[in-house]
């Protein structure tokens, strides 16, 4: 590397922040949600998915799998897109997570359809 190289790329460098992406595929669990009597009587299968965006290490697939479950485990939820903002809010209180993706799917609403759902991103700022 040649010296004007090195000296105009080093202080940028330094300075860079080292990103990661964790992730939870295809976590399916039963959840207490939905807005219908019938749906208030009786917990249905959801499959979540879940990616952060983390500065640097310490934030694990197990960190996310604990959020989904404290949020989805509190009580019956009316919508999908409740549960999914619930689950961002909850990983963005983390510092180091930057930037969250979470996609939440009924599975057995429809005989004809293999899910149905939402998919959220949210970011810090």
């Amino acid at each position: 590397m040649n010296k004007l190289f090195a000296a105009v790329t080093a202080p940028r460098l330094a300075t860079a922040t080292a990103l990661n992406r964790v992730f939870v595929r295809d976590l399916v669990m039963d959840a207490s949600i939905g807005v219908y009597d019938h749906e208030k009587a009786a917990a249905q299968r959801i499959r979540l998915n879940l990616d952060m965006e983390v500065i640097g290490s310490g934030v694990t697939g197990e960190d996310g799998v604990k959020a989904i479950r404290a949020v989805a485990g509190d009580g019956h939820i009316m919508l999908v897109e409740t549960l999914a903002e619930r689950i961002a809010a909850r990983c963005l209180q983390d510092a180091r997570v930057r930037r969250v993706t979470v996609r939440v799917e009924k599975l057995d609403v429809f005989p004809d359809a293999a899910s149905v759902g939402v998919e959220i991103e949210r970011s810090r700022g």
